[in-house]
């Protein structure tokens, strides 16, 4: 797929819109609950990468998911514990409180490359991941203020989601450094076949409704099998800051989904900490722009 930087911008709009309704589509459940609604998702979504992505790379994609060496089964467990993470996280906690942390992922990314490829840091975003940190830290004062342990705990496993990806791209980032090539869509039907085969034990026995399966198999192919491969097109011609940017209207999309479509309202604590989060990597991105484009 040949894109312009207009499409490809357009295109992932349209990546982060679908992403967004994984918060809206699970409170339309009736009886699967957390690690049985991770299991028909991540099930899903094989099966619909199973068809998608040979007609993108080719036959031999399904080939090289499972022989691409140690780097590639690394991005996958990571890509399997953000699909497993994100969806026990939503059965713990609202949508808005498992979203708000997803924007510290490219700080995060930042401070794991620091540390294991040596990628120097500039002040400005340094300033990013302590601002980011506040707002972090607000959210979950705000929670054990309240004494919400359930609340607390799915934050938590929330922040798996930023962290995993944190480390699934310095993998990716130091591969390359190596002379490497790990392509992450092979990655990502790694990471949903291992989610499925994780969470199949803790899943049973099954609950799950006609009507909850539907749902699920829907959320399977467009919120993470179609914008997942979408979304390695979109990064073939957007920067990584433009990505790191754009992938933050899931937060404002998810948050209105659930607002319009489940009656959650979102709690002045996560507005503010996730404002601290989300503003602290727009100045941070802005700020690398406006440097490149001077030099």
């Amino acid at each position: 797929m040949t894109l312009n930087h207009s499409r490809a911008v357009l295109l992932m709009v349209v990546v982060t819109l679908l992403w967004s309704t994984a918060g809206v589509v699970t409170r339309q459940l009736e009886q699967a609950r957390s690690f049985e609604i991770t299991f028909w998702r991540s099930f899903f979504t094989v099966l619909s990468l199973m068809v998608i992505l040979p007609l993108f790379q080719g036959r031999s994609v399904i080939r090289r998911a499972f022989t691409g060496g140690g780097s590639l089964w690394l991005s996958g467990v990571c890509w399997s514990v953000m699909f497993t993470a994100f969806m026990v996280a939503l059965s713990l906690t609202s949508v808005a409180n498992v979203l708000v942390t997803l924007p510290v992922g490219p700080l995060l990314t930042a401070g794991v490359a620091r540390v294991f490829t040596g990628h120097r840091l500039p002040g400005r975003t340094w300033m990013a991941i302590v601002v980011a940190g506040l707002g972090i830290a607000w959210m979950y004062g705000h929670q054990l203020a309240m004494g919400d342990a359930r609340e607390l705990a799915g934050t938590a496993i929330a922040l798996l989601v930023p962290v995993a990806g944190a480390i699934n791209w310095t993998v990716v980032q130091r591969g390359q450094s190596k002379g490497q090539k790990i392509d992450l869509v092979p990655a990502v039907l790694l990471g949903a076949v291992i989610s499925s085969l994780t969470t199949l034990p803790l899943a049973m026995p099954f609950s799950a409704s006609p009507h909850d399966i539907a749902w699920l198999g829907l959320l399977g192919l467009t919120q993470l099998a179609i914008p997942c491969t979408l979304s390695v097109v979109c990064a073939s011609v957007l920067k990584a800051p433009e990505i790191s940017l754009l992938a933050l209207l899931e937060v404002i999309f998810g948050i209105a989904w659930a607002w319009l479509g489940a009656g959650e309202t979102p709690g002045s604590s996560v507005l503010f900490g996730g404002s601290l989060v989300i503003g602290a990597l727009v100045v941070n991105e802005w700020m690398g722009l406006r440097q490149r484009q001077l030099h």
